[in-house]
């Protein structure tokens, strides 16, 4: 300790410690902020391998419900209702990513049709992502006081 500050001499006061894989630019822990490096505005991604072993290639997907919606999604077509109240349970409930759903080590993101939302239940506020707010409220159970939807930007 400094005896003339009260500080730690070193570091600045305030200053979070992080390790060294946080120093890379554009490093944010909340897949809210992330940007996609290698998909350029015209091509569009389906899903992005999260995983460091070897997984099957992508087209052997290509029956399963995430895949299906995604490229309706990238075609520009529009969502049912049953396949809002899915989005919003796969991604509410899956615990590797908060706007995406995983898939034998592949990443399906859909953050380009979800809202983020904040909802008091029993005096506490959670935060959400889903469609809207009709498929948020048949994910949830219970007594909802309040729903807040949170801009992107």
């Amino acid at each position: 300790m400094d005896k003339q500050k009260g500080t730690r001499r070193g570091r600045p006061k305030g200053k979070p410690n992080t390790t060294s894989s946080m120093n890379r630019k554009g490093y944010n822990s909340s897949s809210h902020y992330r940007i996609n490096p290698t998909a350029e505005k015209s091509e569009q991604v389906l899903a992005i391998k999260f995983v460091q072993w070897d997984v099957p290639p992508l087209e052997s997907l290509c029956n399963s419900k995430v895949y299906l919606l995604r490229v309706k999604l990238n075609r520009g077509e529009c969502m049912s209702r049953e396949e809002k109240n899915w989005l919003c349970e796969a991604v509410n409930s899956n615990t590797y990513f908060r706007t995406a759903v995983p898939l034998q080590g592949y990443r399906f993101d859909f953050f380009d049709v979800l809202k983020k939302y904040l909802v008091n239940q029993y005096g506490q506020w959670t935060e959400y992502y889903a469609p809207d707010r009709t498929s948020l409220r048949a994910y949830l159970y219970g007594r909802i006081n309040q729903i807040v939807e949170i801009p992107k930007y």
